[in-house]
């Protein structure tokens, strides 16, 4: 089984790399969903605050790879040639990723902290940010988990600084071509 994991800042376009990887039929892992999943499993509203406070007593409890742990075994029950995990947040997850399945590839979206903020701001989600000062933070709190380290491990960037369209068409090309070598 090909693994492709895809790291990005918070708005980068992470959550549209995995609708078209589903759109291809690739299954998808959702690493957000683990913390969603625990928030509300803590009765804690489902705010950026909230996703913060358990991703980070997720780290502190179980290691700084604890998320992409939990994942695992979402990944093996994947029928399928290929499955793409979205939301990669550090190197240790990577490590991890890496170690446990030998045809893994990590790609990273890079995209401006202007552009991240104007999508954040209109994607409707109960955790999504007001004010720009937000995803700084945002950005800081993920950092601190890894986030640059593991985007500089990536074997693969793809630049979404175009429109929708030109972002779908080069995901559409990459994918493609994974799939073509499975």
């Amino acid at each position: 089984m090909k693994v492709i994991a895809v790291v990005g800042m918070p708005g980068s376009g992470k959550g549209e790399f995995s609708a078209i990887a589903q759109d291809m039929g690739i299954p998808v892992v959702v690493m957000g969903d683990v913390i969603r999943e625990e928030v509300k499993t803590r009765g804690l509203a489902p705010t950026d605050e909230s996703m913060g406070i358990v991703a980070r007593a997720l780290r502190e409890k179980h290691g700084m790879a604890a998320i992409a742990h939990i994942c695992i075994p979402v990944i093996n029950r994947q029928q399928a040639g290929v499955v793409l995990v979205d939301g990669v947040r550090g190197d240790a997850e990577v490590t991890m990723l890496s170690e446990k399945f030998p045809d893994f590839s990590l790609v990273s979206i890079e995209t401006p902290l202007i552009t991240r903020f104007a999508r954040l701001s209109e994607r409707g989600r109960s955790d999504d940010l007001i004010h720009i000062s937000e995803l700084v933070a945002r950005d800081e709190r993920e950092c601190s988990f890894g986030l640059g380290k593991a985007m500089e491990l990536a074997s693969v960037r793809i630049e979404n600084t175009g429109t929708r369209m030109e972002f779908r068409d080069k995901v559409r090309e990459y994918l493609t071509g994974m799939k073509a070598k499975t």
